[in-house]
């Protein structure tokens, strides 16, 4: 096979698999709104799942204060962001526009989610796909609207500068 195969190939792949990362977040939030009725009882789902999470042995002492003196507090703002979040991402992710914000986006909200005791599966897929999307970043990028509007490459130029930058201009003369 050859190296332009391969390449292309392994951009396929990204790409489906931010695409598919997209619509696991977007089914997610929708999930919570449709059938898991957030919004039209609010703070109902929420708030036993945060006390489930409380009894749980292999929940961390520190997660289970954030959940008794924050989240528990604060039950209906997390029960009408966390919906919406996930649906703003989940699109995001799907046409590719601001990825890497969106990826730190979901690899946080995950983390919150593992640390409230539930590991699984599916939790295991999410947060490898979501390194997996940042270590090909620059494959992330095609087919996506960050690509489309040049954001890739304000990135990248970025980037450039920062370590150009960082080389004192003494050296750049002794190398040249």
């Amino acid at each position: 096979m050859s190296t332009l195969i391969k390449k292309v190939v392994l951009q396929l792949l990204v790409t489906i698999m931010r695409i598919l990362f997209g619509v696991g977040w977007l089914l997610a939030g929708v999930t919570k709104i449709t059938e898991k009725h957030w919004f039209s009882e609010p703070g109902v789902f929420i708030e036993n799942y945060l006390l489930t999470a409380v009894e749980k042995p292999n929940v961390s002492e520190f997660y289970k204060y954030f959940i008794e003196h924050v989240a528990l507090d604060h039950v209906l703002f997390f029960n009408y962001t966390i919906p919406i979040v996930q649906i703003i991402v989940g699109i995001c992710l799907i046409v590719g526009f601001i990825i890497v914000p969106s990826v730190f986006i979901c690899l946080f909200m995950h983390v919150n989610f593992i640390l409230s005791g539930n590991m699984n599966l599916i939790s295991l897929t999410l947060y490898t796909s979501a390194f997996a999307i940042i270590f090909f970043i620059h494959r992330s990028y095609v087919f996506s609207l960050d690509r489309y509007f040049g954001i890739d490459q304000k990135l990248s130029s970025k980037n450039k500068k920062v370590e150009e930058s960082a080389i004192p201009n003494r050296l750049l003369k002794n190398i040249s």
